[in-house]
């Protein structure tokens, strides 16, 4: 059993450093697990840590995601909607695809920090960087 939770922190650890493109956001896997009650499925729970000022890639999802800020100001923007800066507390939903424009700590001095719980495939990708 013992072991099983070592491997098991080993697989989120490496999940996690496959997320990260420092000097972007840092990302912190902090549960996967498959759905017994939807068969072909997981979900994730990622935390996302933004110091000030800094941003991610432009990306998409190849799962549904939603979002919920813990701390700070995050400034959002999925293609064809307008920028909105969600505060702490607030939240967002983005269906499965779409092209995450804008994902930012919206102030320079402060740091921000954001809740992302997604629905999956286990092959699918979490993150895919926009071309451009």
């Amino acid at each position: 059993m013992k072991a099983l939770s070592l491997l098991a922190a080993l697989a989120l650890s490496v999940s996690a450093s496959a997320f990260a493109h420092d000097p972007s956001e840092k990302v912190t896997v902090l549960q996967d697990e498959l759905l017994q009650n939807v068969p072909g499925k997981k979900a994730m729970m990622i935390e996302v840590d933004y110091k000030p000022g800094q941003s991610s890639i432009a990306h998409k999802h190849d799962g549904t995601a939603m979002a919920y800020v813990l701390q700070g100001q995050v400034t959002s923007q999925v293609k064809g909607q307008k920028a909105i800066t969600y505060k702490t507390g607030e939240f967002w939903y983005e269906p499965a695809g779409s092209e995450h424009l804008v994902s930012k700590n919206a102030s320079a001095t402060k740091p921000a920090k954001l809740l992302v719980f997604m629905v999956l495939s286990p092959d699918e990708k979490v993150l895919i960087p926009l071309k451009n």
